[in-house]
């Protein structure tokens, strides 16, 4: 396989629209200019790509190609179709110490047909909801990755809480100054959207207020969009009977290695 190369706009967003709800992620970071991404081509087209920033996310065929960039990356996470991670991490794990979390066959789950509406009380949420915001979003990063960013970066998890506000990309139900259920887009493409960090107050799950939320969250999403989607962790049974009860498909698997 050929040598790594950055590659032209135009190239990666074709790779990306092969699979598109695989590759949201990196479809929109490639849209919005961040970090950077590698690739191999054979006969004009890429083969597989791989992006660096805060976490590495490989995509495609033949991933190992892009071990030594990985070797002297200092990404918090490798994360993508399990295919993919398992072609890099393959490569790369015997220089790493053991993983702080390895999620494998995480289900990616995808919903194409409106839901009917639940009358929940969701709304975007607004920058005057920041301080109420921070501790439920660092409690839904603790579950998924294992690691409280409070204690390790209080200001820089703020300020992205922030952005994630200021983007559009936060949504939330509140009553009396308690968050009944939130859930933020860590992708936005033509193509998809994926959610992250689904989570509702421990003391009130079992209440159907999630249910109710996520229809009507995704049934906003899908007047713009063609497909909301989002992957959990295999072991997640209630989560996956949630995103089951609504219509959500799966439709892949990825895996997640918290470095």
């Amino acid at each position: 396989m050929a040598k790594p190369r950055t590659p032209p706009l135009n190239q990666v967003l074709a790779f990306c629209a092969k699979n598109p709800v695989e590759r949201v992620f990196l479809e929109d970071l490639a849209r919005r200019g961040l970090g950077r991404f590698l690739a191999v081509s054979e006969n004009g087209s890429l083969g597989a790509l791989c992006h660096f920033g805060m976490n590495i996310g490989p995509a495609g065929v033949g991933c190992g190609v892009f071990a030594r960039r990985a070797l002297t990356s200092n990404a918090r996470m490798i994360v993508g179709a399990e295919s993919a991670v398992n072609e890099l991490w393959d490569e790369i794990s015997r220089r790493f110490p053991p993983p702080s979390r390895d999620n494998p066959g995480e289900p990616v789950y995808e919903l194409r047909e409106r839901p009917e509406p639940k009358d929940s009380g969701l709304r975007p949420a607004t920058v005057s909801d920041l301080d109420l915001l921070v501790s439920p979003c660092a409690a839904a990063h603790e579950e998924e990755l294992g690691v409280n960013p409070l204690k390790h970066d209080p200001v820089g998890f703020r300020q992205r809480t922030r952005i994630q506000i200021v983007s559009g990309r936060s949504w939330l139900w509140s009553e009396n100054g308690r968050i009944l259920f939130k859930a933020e887009a860590s992708a936005w493409t033509p193509s998809a959207i994926q959610l992250q960090q689904v989570w509702t107050d421990p003391e009130l799950r079992g209440n159907g207020y999630a249910r109710r939320a996520l229809s009507d969250l995704c049934r906003l999403l899908l007047e713009s969009t063609p497909c909301v989607c989002l992957f959990v962790r295999a072991e997640n049974e209630r989560a996956i009977g949630l995103y089951e009860s609504i219509g959500m498909q799966q439709v892949g698997l990825f895996r997640s290695i918290v470095l």
